[in-house]
């Protein structure tokens, strides 16, 4: 970042603070992963301080003392460092060949292993400990690397999106004075995609009140391009002064249905998805499946889509919010749950799809001549800190469908013919009302299966259109 800035790339001052932020997040980030690192087993200082601890407890009023720890040191030594590494492979109990060792060399010999044992099984404990301090500092030191990198495109995405154009804002002014609204300011930005995107700080004329549509068509109508409110904005503009902003148009538009069930037709499920509109034109949907099934699993399911949907809705990138959730769940309990995460982008500019999975099942294209099948090989979330995330990116046609399922609506059809039923299934759907498709899809697989659900079911359908 240092070479950039020396090229002038930022101009921006608050630019180039943003980006000192970055520095000292990577900084901090690379201090952390500096410091002492895991480790599997024990150093030799510590096999040291073992033995000194066990030899104090046992050995300080033994008529063999001198034998055992001076003449014979060595020997007494090799027998605890056996005791311990037999202990670190197969647990409290010892071969009996090791134990009739012991007690030819020791006269206290079992008080001699019984406080080997439990020097063993506090040093244990702290080497545990230590090691999930240093798991937990690396999954944060990781968050932060994640953080940085965003902010450093997000800066440099802002920077090079924002420009100046006197004469547009001046004819802009006098378009919106028009219709009886005052211009304060304005940003003009270009998305990342080539689309407009203006921030406009307006109020109404004393005693009227102008619809923020009516705004977003002046606007796109002053620059040649079709624009609308932003997904979430005031529907009206008063007297006082507000900032509206207003985006280009998408291309296309989302229909979504969904069809589930719980384990044994049981109320709760612990299935969770999410349906909501994202930045830059985008439509999100994700599925998560909880270890198990009924309320915890929901309950589990459910906190992974909410952080998700928060992520995703302050512009993280989809892989960088699913590695932060991962991480979080990861360093931030004892027990291991996992959860899946089954996410599709829509792009409602362009029609392309990115399909993201984290041990979710195959996804399912309708096209317009047939079913193709997305899946990849993953984890689930909250099993590993190294999550390795992959996506695929498709292109959709207007009039398709994609069709999400869970691992329960998979797992009640006969295994190695699963996918070859479930295409079939997508393609005998004859409706093109996605929530219909969903109830259509999820009643074949319980007729076809002939028995209560054993895990819980649940069948999302997106269907893509032009405008």
């Amino acid at each position: 970042m240092a070479e950039i800035r020396e090229k002038g790339a930022f101009v921006n001052p608050y630019v180039v603070q943003m980006d000192k932020f970055a520095d000292s997040m990577v900084h901090l980030s690379k201090t952390f992963f500096t410091l002492e690192g895991y480790k599997g087993t024990f150093s030799k200082e510590e096999f040291e301080e073992m033995f000194g601890k066990i030899t104090d407890k046992v050995c300080e009023n033994c008529e063999r003392r001198d034998e055992c720890l001076h003449e014979n040191r060595v020997f007494t030594y090799q027998m605890v460092y056996e005791i311990l590494c037999a202990v670190e492979e197969y647990g409290a109990e010892l071969n009996v060949e090791l134990k009739r060792g012991l007690k030819r060399k020791c006269i206290l010999a079992p008080r001699f292993l019984r406080e080997t044992l439990e020097v063993y099984e506090n040093a244990k404990k702290i080497l545990l400990w230590n090691n999930r301090i240093v798991q937990n500092r690396e999954g944060f030191a990781g968050q932060l690397k994640s953080f940085a990198k965003l902010l450093q495109y997000t800066t440099r995405e802002l920077d090079a999106g924002i420009f100046e154009d006197e004469h547009l804002e001046k004819k802009l002014k006098s378009r919106l004075k028009k219709i009886g609204v005052k211009m304060l300011s304005s940003v003009f930005y270009i998305t990342p995609q080539g689309k407009y995107e203006l921030h406009l700080t307006v109020k109404a004329a004393k005693g009227i009140c102008v619809a923020t549509k009516e705004l977003a068509y002046e606007t796109g109508a002053c620059i040649g391009r079709v624009m609308m409110p932003q997904q979430g904005e005031r529907p009206i503009v008063g007297a006082q002064y507000c900032t509206i902003a207003c985006v280009e148009s998408a291309r296309y538009q989302t229909l979504q249905g969904v069809a589930k069930i719980g384990k044994d037709c049981e109320q709760i499920s612990g299935d969770t998805f999410l349906m909501t509109d994202l930045p830059g034109g985008k439509k999100g949907v994700a599925l998560s499946d909880g270890m198990g099934s009924g309320e915890e699993a929901c309950r589990e399911s459910t906190m992974v889509v909410e952080m998700l949907e928060e992520l995703l809705e302050t512009g993280f990138p989809a892989k960088t919010a699913i590695e932060i959730m991962n991480t979080a769940l990861v360093i931030g309990r004892e027990d291991v749950r996992f959860s899946t995460v089954d996410a599709c982008l829509f792009d409602l500019y362009t029609g392309y799809c990115e399909f993201i999975k984290a041990g979710a099942a195959a996804t399912f294209i309708k096209r317009l001549d047939g079913v193709e099948k997305v899946s990849m090989a993953t984890l689930p979330i909250g099993v590993i800190k190294d999550l390795e995330i992959e996506s695929v990116e498709r292109e959709l046609e207007s009039g398709e469908f994609v069709i999400m399922v869970t691992d329960g609506v998979m797992d009640a059809l006969p295994v190695k013919e699963q996918d070859t039923l479930m295409a079939g299934f997508i393609q005998e759907a004859n409706t093109v009302n996605p929530k219909e498709m969903a109830h259509c899809l999820l009643g074949r697989v319980l007729e076809w299966s002939q028995e209560k659900p054993t895990d819980d079911m649940t069948i999302v359908v997106v269907g893509l259109w032009k405008l």
